[in-house]
């Protein structure tokens, strides 16, 4: 992926937003803290990234936190299609930079999914996260969400 990116793709990425789980779930739950937050800040970004990786850790997320399994993935399929969400799917070498970064920062909690957030985010370009997870501040990146 790294050097394959079309420069149209980078200039939209500019003023875009990654969306981690933690901000998928502030979206579909009206009861999480952050719902009122996430949802303002939702409506004002034209153009959105995420992954599969992040789709897939939303499914038991979601599923732990009592949402039923057909709301939320209804809720995943409307993300899919969505012209306004650009999701990233993962390939060998992201996963393979992903594990190189987690090697790299034994010092930290980072989850996997965490880490390929940060490859795509900076081979995107993007500086701000939808999300309450401290760890995208902890590499750099603005948290739109507190928790």
């Amino acid at each position: 992926m790294t050097g394959s990116t079309p420069t149209w793709l980078k200039n939209m990425a500019a003023s875009s937003v990654f969306i981690d789980t933690s901000g998928w779930m502030a979206l579909l739950r009206s009861d999480e803290s952050e719902h009122i937050n996430a949802l303002k800040i939702y409506d004002s970004i034209e153009y959105s990234f995420t992954t599969n990786y992040v789709l897939a850790e939303l499914v038991p997320l979601a599923n732990a936190r009592g949402v039923l399994r057909s709301i939320t993935l209804k809720f995943i399929r409307e993300i899919e299609s969505s012209k306004s969400v650009r999701l990233v799917w993962i390939t060998n070498d992201i996963h393979e930079q992903a594990m190189t970064l987690l090697d790299s920062r034994l010092d930290k909690n980072y989850s996997l999914c965490d880490a390929v957030s940060f490859i795509v985010m900076r081979e995107f370009g993007l500086n701000e996260s939808l999300t309450t997870d401290k760890h995208f501040q902890q590499e750099g990146f603005t948290r739109l969400l507190s928790v």
